[in-house]
């Protein structure tokens, strides 16, 4: 799996001087140890993290306080290269164990397991899937537009009001991603979903009603303590 730990994190930036947005502390833990550890507890043992703003921290943190069983691999980007570019930077130097890959954001957490797009994608033929999160306020996010298949159509701007928004967790099959644009900085919305619905790839969307936070605002960076907090005992983590 791989978790995107790259972002520069603006919004946020003056709470956290030095410190890259995923390495928050949060209930006694950088937030994105909690990330790993509950995909861990969805059984998911192996990360590779798209390092980026401050990579070195996150790497020697990870080094520093390792969770056996779990690998976890940093792959750093040297100039910014996007959601897209930082994924396959990060995969070059590992092979697909024929499983595809599941990507996912460090500084946000969705309580669902992530394996339900591998599932659905498989069942439905789909090259690709999006976890789509179910909102009553979409002000913050891009919404999701699906076809009457289940498909992506496009992705929305955003707009107040409920919404299916992205949740920023995805699969992708096995050579999925194989041919993609060399631009960088590639982004997943804005290049590489609409080069491979352009391709004639189908693009799944699994909605989901479930427990989300983000820490890329000041607001939901201080509601963040509570809400892990909130999932003790409810939630397994490794």
């Amino acid at each position: 799996m791989v978790l995107l730990a790259g972002g520069f994190g603006t919004r946020v930036a003056h709470l956290l001087p030095n410190v890259p947005k995923p390495l928050a502390r949060v209930a006694g833990r950088p937030f994105i140890e909690w990330v790993v550890r509950y995909y861990a507890g969805c059984g998911i043992k192996r990360f590779i993290l798209s390092t980026g703003y401050l990579s070195e921290t996150i790497e020697r943190y990870f080094a520093d306080n390792p969770v056996p069983p779990i690998a976890v691999n940093c792959r750093r980007e040297t100039i910014p290269l996007g959601t897209g570019g930082g994924f396959l930077n990060a995969i070059e130097s590992f092979p697909d164990t024929g499983n595809g890959w599941l990507v996912a954001n460090g500084d946000s957490l969705v309580v669902t397991n992530p394996c339900g797009l591998i599932q659905a994608a498989r069942k439905s033929g789909w090259s690709a899937s999006i976890l789509g999160l179910e909102v009553s306020d979409a002000s913050r996010y891009g919404s999701l537009q699906m076809a009457s298949d289940g498909t992506l159509q496009s992705f929305a701007e955003k707009r107040t009001g409920a919404g299916l928004i992205n949740a920023g967790v995805y699969w992708f099959a096995p050579g999925c991603c194989d041919g993609l644009p060399s631009k960088r900085p590639l982004s997943f919305e804005v290049d590489v979903f609409p080069y491979l619905i352009a391709k004639g790839m189908r693009i799944g969307v699994v909605p989901v009603a479930a427990p989300f936070i983000d820490i890329g605002t000041p607001s939901s960076l201080a509601d963040a303590e509570a809400f892990i907090a909130g999932l003790s005992g409810k939630t397994k983590f490794f």
